[in-house]
């Protein structure tokens, strides 16, 4: 198979080139390019604006017997977009721009006008000096003259806007380097003052804690139980869990115990009476023996502890053995 895209061709080795027939085109041939206006335009007919860069679909031909340089100047038919009016505008190589023939006019076209006729100007003084040497020397004494007055002239300006302004630059600078100073140190001795108070009040705070320590060791000393020997703790018999948080209760609700004996023999203590089996035999068989029996003792034994017990401790602590003797016997 063939290339689908071939680069060289097969010319026959009697072929000529000059024997192609040549199509005869006119020489102001016209052809139809796409394009965008190259400047902004007013139409003449209806007074359409077209802006610069506006597309169009133009017709484009060779200016015949018109040639800048060598380069061929093309010329462009349009329409108006409203009115239909035909505008055509041309090809400028020599200002390197486009220019307006018939149909539409040009806006904003004063800045290239002024920017035409100084070039027009210049190259007219050009042409002048050219020729005259006396004409050269005139016009450098008039520009020298009119430099002098355009330089007195910027140089009153000067004089009448400071006698206006009365501006000291060098003054306003220092004031301002001592305001920035005044502030500064304004904001040290505020730094300060904080500082100064924030210690003050953390020295009194730790006045006051000591202070308080110093009084809490005098109102309430630490208890000290010195021991004889370290023996002495091995000797000591703990009393009961149980019976210490009775007597805190009991202190607690109605008062510490005095040792004095106000109310002694009015409570007796329960003696414990030995279980003998013999006796208790005998006493089951004797009608009444149980019961006469323990309370004779009972009644013999009663003078005899109320007098010991007199002596002794007062009737609550009585009372509180007693109970004690009781919760004993129920374990």
């Amino acid at each position: 198979m063939s290339e689908r895209k071939v680069l060289n061709k097969y010319y026959p080795p009697d072929f000529d080139p000059s024997k192609i027939p040549k199509l005869k085109l006119p020489k102001d041939r016209q052809y139809v390019v796409r394009l965008m206006a190259p400047f902004n335009m007013r139409c003449k007919t209806c007074g359409e604006y077209i802006y610069k860069g506006k597309k169009f679909n133009a017709r484009k031909e060779t200016v015949q017997n018109e040639v800048y340089l060598g380069l061929p100047i093309f010329r462009f038919y349009i329409k108006c977009t409203r009115c239909l009016a035909e505008i055509t505008f041309k090809t400028d190589p020599e200002n390197t721009d486009y220019a307006m023939e018939h149909g539409a006019t040009r806006n904003f076209q004063a800045e290239k006008l002024l920017e035409e006729e100084e070039k027009r100007l210049q190259k007219e003084r050009e042409d002048e000096e050219l020729n005259n040497p006396m004409k050269v020397l005139e016009n450098r004494t008039k520009d020298s003259k009119l430099e002098m007055e355009v330089l007195e002239n910027l140089q009153e300006l000067k004089d009448l806007n400071q006698r206006q302004a009365h501006v000291d630059f060098e003054s306003m600078l220092q004031q301002y380097k001592d305001f920035e100073e005044e502030q500064k140190r304004l904001a040290v001795e505020e730094d300060e003052r904080e500082m100064r108070a924030m210690l003050d009040q953390a020295q009194a705070r730790r006045l006051l804690e000591d202070s308080d320590s110093d009084e809490d060791p005098a109102q309430a000393p630490a208890k000290t139980f010195p021991k004889a020997k370290p023996t002495d703790i091995l000797q000591e018999v703990s009393e009961p869990q149980a019976k210490k948080l009775k007597v805190e209760c009991w202190e607690k609700s109605i008062g510490k115990l005095s040792s004095k004996s106000g109310l002694s023999g009015l409570v007796a203590a329960k003696r414990k009476v030995d279980y003998n089996p013999t006796n208790g035999a005998e006493a089951q068989n004797r009608p009444g023996g149980s019961g006469a029996g323990s309370q004779s003792t009972e009644a013999s034994h009663a003078p005899q502890a109320s007098g010991t017990r007199t002596s002794g401790s007062s009737s609550l602590s009585l009372l509180g053995a007693y109970s004690d003797s009781e919760d004993s016997q129920s374990d």
